[in-house]
Order: structure tokens, then sequence, then C-alpha cells
């Protein structure tokens, strides 16, 4: 998409416009369009969703969910204004240094990083609202989560040429079936962001500042907690894992988020780790062999490579895992 300067118009003077850069930002997995805007002595961040363009209902979630987490004091980008009529949001420029680039320089305290990350995420998980008003109206119910295990199913025959036989398919669904019931426990929902990840956090000299937040939604304290500590993006060695879901499991009981023991929050974060991670091989597939984003194959193999441990922990997984690890080459334990 090309952004012409006279898009500008709702958002500043013409004789502003003429001083300011438009640069196209590369986007992850999103349909969105982002541009850095600068000026002589400032810079935004403006982004175009053809969502936004063509919705009809008065609440837009970006919108909405933005309010509701900034009014709670969750670090994510200001809105400076929108254009409806174009598509157009402008927000506060956060910078570009992602928490997966924060993690390559020598400086970077990962511990304590990650102990700030696990914080917003406990803060974003104590937010409640009416189960009638959005996002508290959407969960990671049986249906959803089926929905995403079927996009797995759907997209990996793009990967692998001969994808899942009929009777592996069959075997699949009922597995994924299986595990959906062990993961749709109302009593322990709470609100997620839903792609918690290296690739939505950014880091500021301020502290970390969330964003893509729009599809947030309630489900296990654990789907955010599995989104950043078994990320496709950025592989952690066990002991930091297991120190973090330690540190992110007292910050749950401190906050009165959960009433489970820690035994079965770790039960609950492997099977939660294997759907989500399962999910998001079904990206991954779509993204480089449907729109042609190759670069998204570099995350298949990392991705494939926590189910083992899965299996290995979990009995409930291991039918599952190895016909998928059959079928996508990689070893089975």
């Amino acid at each position: 998409m090309h952004l012409q300067p006279d898009a500008l118009n709702s958002f500043f003077k013409t004789t502003e416009i003429r001083n300011i850069a438009i640069e196209p930002l590369t986007g992850d997995a999103s349909a969105r369009k982002y541009f850095r805007l600068r000026s002589p002595d400032m810079s935004w961040v403006l982004c175009f969703d053809a969502e936004y363009l063509n919705h009809t209902a008065e609440q837009y979630p970006f919108l909405d969910i933005q309010h509701l987490l900034s009014s709670c004091g969750i670090p994510v980008p200001r809105i400076i204004g929108c254009d409806k009529k174009q598509g157009f949001i402008l927000l506060e420029d956060c910078g570009d240094i992602l928490l997966q680039d924060a993690l390559k320089r020598e400086d970077t305290d990962r511990s304590s990083l990650y102990r700030n990350v696990v914080d917003i995420m406990t803060s974003l998980q104590s937010v409640r609202g009416k189960s009638t008003e959005m996002p508290f109206d959407r969960a990671f119910d049986e249906e959803k989560l089926m929905f995403e295990f079927t996009f797995f199913l759907d997209n990996a025959s793009l990967y692998e040429t001969h994808g899942f036989s009929e009777k592996e398919t069959l075997i699949l669904k009922n597995e994924f079936h299986r595990i959906t019931q062990h993961l749709v426990k109302p009593e322990h929902f709470v609100l997620n962001h839903r792609d918690y990840h290296s690739r939505n956090i950014l880091v500021t000299p301020s502290g970390p500042v969330i964003i893509d937040f729009q599809d947030a939604r309630l489900g296990l304290p654990q789907y955010d907690a599995v989104s950043l500590l078994r990320d496709s993006y950025v592989t952690l060695d066990e002991t930091f894992v297991y120190q973090m879901q330690q540190y992110h499991y007292l910050q749950l009981r401190e906050n009165g988020l959960t009433a489970m023991s820690f035994d079965e929050y770790l039960r609950l974060f492997d099977l939660m780790a294997f759907q989500r991670n399962v999910k998001a091989l079904g990206t991954f597939f779509n993204q480089a062999c449907s729109l042609g984003k190759q670069e998204f194959r570099q995350y298949i193999a990392p991705t494939l490579a926590y189910l083992p441990g899965y299996m290995a922990r979990q009995t409930e997984l291991r039918e599952s895992g190895a016909i998928i690890l059959n079928v996508l080459h990689q070893p089975t334990p």
C-alpha cells in the first residue's frame, strides 16, 4: 500500500504535512498496514485497517480495548486521532525495539525484563468487566479452540504435500476435542491479550509497551504465559521457563486470580502450550505457503521442537503429537 501525503489531512495541517516523511513499516502476520510518520521534531505511527474502514458496528475492538487497557494502567500506545472514512488510526510512536530484539543485546537483564513483562501480563489478567461487553463477551471456548486446531489441519497440507490421511485426521480431530475439553474451565478464566509474544511487546526507555491487543478474550491464565514462554520467535532455556512459570503462578495467587495448585498450573500450561503451538504452526503454514511470506518458514522447526517435551510430560498429548511429528518429519520422543 502506497500512502499519499493528502491522506494525512485529517491529522495535520497542509503546512505540517510538507515536513512529514512517510516510512512503511514491516508488519507481522497481520492484514493491517503500518507507517511511521516523521517530522523534524516528532514521530507517529499510522495504522491502516480495512476492518476499521468497513466496520459498521458502533464498537471497534482495537479502539475499545485500547481504551479499556489504558484506563487500567496497562502500557499501550496512546491514540492521537482517528479517520474512520479512510480506515486510519494515528498512534503514539513507541519505537521499534521488540522484546525479540532486546534479548539479543548483551546489556539486557533478561530476568528483570521478563519479570516486568509478566507483571504487565498479570495486571492485564486482573482487568474485569461486564460479561455482555467486549472483550469479556469473547472466550477461548470449545468452538474457538477447535477452530484453531482445524485451522492447523486445513493448512498442514500446504506445508507437507501429502498432509494427514483420513484416518490420521479423524484421530487428530478426536484427540484435539479431548484436549480442548481439558482447557475449557470458565471458573479459571481471566482476560488474555491472546498473542502475548516477543513480537508484540515493545521495549522502550520507560518500560515494555504492549501492541496488537485487539483480539483480547477470556481464557486460562496460562494462555498468555504460554505465548510468552513457549514463543515461536524466541526459545528460552528450560530452567528460565520454570522460574518464570513459578513467578507467574505466585503473581496469580497474590492477586487472587487462581485457586489451582502449581502442579495443575503446570499440567494445564503444557496442554495449553500444545494447543497454542499447533495453532501457530497453522498460521506459519498459511503465511509461508499460501500468502508467500517465506520469512515465516524459519519459525516452524522451533515450534515443532516444543512438542516432544509436552508429550513426555502429559500422556494426553502423546498420540496426537506423534502423528503431527511423523507427518511433518520431525523426530518423536
